[in-house]
């Protein structure tokens, strides 16, 4: 490439990407591009950085050769040794203040996160970084020091107002500070020295990117498959913590992805919908580059058939944000018109989904559909799942860009999706759209598409042009290799 820097021509730059689980001890979307990524930009040298549960996680990816290290962080394992576990310096506690003031923001101040209320987050986050290389951080943050500056934060700042909700206990304080200490882990992991930083997502990934960043000075690039936040919030829904451990938790999250917004060199969204909400947030439209997902389409064939039976298709892990309750009650109402009608559901069932898996269970035997709509496990080939339904199904209630819909695109499957993330703009007019939580709207799609072949057919011809005019993975990595070599 004419006007290259000599170094990049010559041996690459040394990049991190990092996710939080992910790459390489876990399947899914992120990883597929991550694996993508690295593969493509072979000319470039790649460290891998997974923020995991603990160390038990084992690669399950045939790994790249310009894959030189794979480093996991694990966030629930045993906390880093440390030799300094005296009291912290005054320099920590005035942080640390600092720090609980993004924590602590009453209804009035939550809209919008200033310039200064950045800055000052960004600081502490830093001297707490600094102080977590040599001094335990997690007996700093749970001493009792640390908690009563907490409390008296939050009753300083009329949090325990009936406006605001209850109170916040010395129990709350203790497992709110312990939750975040597991969060912040990453702040004590010794700084990546590398010539780039990149963040498959915002939030505690982005901690590996700031401390890379100032040690180091490594640029940072942040990509954001769904809308971090918004998911963050999602689940917090399900969380068996009371109140004020939520509203310190979210407030965490809500300042740690401002900050990334903030800080990012270039931020990368895989679509016009996470860009929109990046922009709501605070992030620069002069750094941002919006970046499609794609599918190398000699991978997923167009099917040359289709079924003898009616059959939908699911493709994804089993997980609360796929919503597979709706979809299984919008197949039940596809049974009710069409009653030899099929729903295969291939993905996986992540070790913390179990509890969900079942709940989808009992929703599959409540609405009498055992032996109609079944749960078939990870899939050895992607390719075999599309193919083997008419039409393939997301019911997600959040979403990037995600593969799943232009994989089976490219197989020439008409896609009913819901309204999610950019789903909408990687369908275009060649499926169906439909709200979320909406299984009706759903189902009324499905039985269309299943009793017309002719518009079925069609369909799935424009999908599979839509895909090669559009999302090709060789579009992708070629704008991911302008944008490094912009930072270079």
């Amino acid at each position: 490439m004419s006007g290259q820097p000599a170094a990049v021509s010559r041996r690459g730059l040394r990049v991190a990407l990092a996710a939080e689980g992910a790459y390489p001890y876990h399947m899914g979307g992120v990883s597929v591009w991550c694996d993508q990524l690295i593969r493509g930009l072979d000319e470039h040298r790649f460290t891998t950085v997974a923020l995991t549960v603990d160390e038990a996680e084992r690669s399950v990816w045939q790994l790249p050769e310009n894959l030189e290290r794979l480093l996991a962080i694990p966030l629930w394992g045993r906390p880093p040794r440390r030799r300094n576990r005296g009291r912290p310096p005054d320099w920590f506690h005035q942080a640390h203040g600092e720090f609980l003031q993004a924590l602590i923001r009453p209804s009035g101040v939550r809209a919008r996160w200033s310039l200064a209320s950045l800055e000052s987050f960004l600081n502490a986050l830093r001297v707490m970084h600094l102080y977590a290389q040599e001094g335990d951080l997690r007996t700093a943050l749970l001493s009792n020091e640390a908690l009563t500056r907490l409390m008296d934060a939050w009753h300083a700042a009329g949090m325990d107002t009936p406006a605001e909700g209850p109170t916040l206990t010395l129990a709350d304080a203790l497992t709110a500070s312990d939750l975040i200490e597991h969060m912040l882990r990453p702040l004590s992991h010794p700084p990546l020295d590398v010539d780039v930083c990149h963040m498959a997502m915002n939030g505690l990934s982005m901690l590996v990117g700031l401390a890379s960043k100032w040690t180091h000075g490594a640029r940072l690039i942040m990509s954001e498959h769904g809308v971090y936040l918004r998911e963050r919030y999602l689940s917090m829904i399900r969380e068996p913590v009371p109140h004020s451990v939520k509203v310190l938790l979210l407030n965490f999250f809500r300042a740690l992805s401002a900050a990334g917004y903030h800080s990012a060199d270039i931020f990368a969204p895989h679509s016009a919908y996470n860009r929109r909400w990046a922009l709501y947030n605070g992030a620069a439209s002069a750094r941002m580059r919006t970046m499609y997902n794609g599918v190398d389409p000699a991978d997923f064939p167009a099917a040359e058939s289709e079924p003898d039976t009616p059959t939908l298709v699911f493709m994804g892990r089993i997980d609360p944000l796929k919503d597979i309750h709706t979809l299984l009650r919008a197949f039940a109402l596809v049974r009710e018109e069409i009653p030899n009608a099929r729903l295969r559901i291939f993905g996986p069932v992540p070790a913390a989904n179990q509890v969900y898996y079942e709940s989808c269970e009992a929703v599959l035997r409540e609405l009498n559909l055992v032996g109609a709509a079944v749960f078939e496990g990870r899939v050895g080939s992607p390719v075999e799942a599309y193919h083997s339904g008419h039409v393939v199904v997301l019911s997600s209630i959040s979403e990037g860009f995600p593969y799943t819909v232009v994989e089976s695109m490219a197989t020439g499957r008409p896609p009913v999706c819901t309204n999610v993330g950019g789903v909408s703009e990687a369908v275009g007019d060649t499926g169906f759209v439909v709200p979320p939580r909406n299984s009706r709207a759903i189902a009324d799609a499905c039985v269309k598409l299943l009793r017309d072949d002719e518009l079925r057919r069609r369909l799935g011809a424009a999908a599979r042009t839509r895909i090669l005019n559009n999302f090709t993975l060789a579009q992708s990595i070629d704008a991911y290799r302008d944008v490094y070599q912009e930072l270079a």
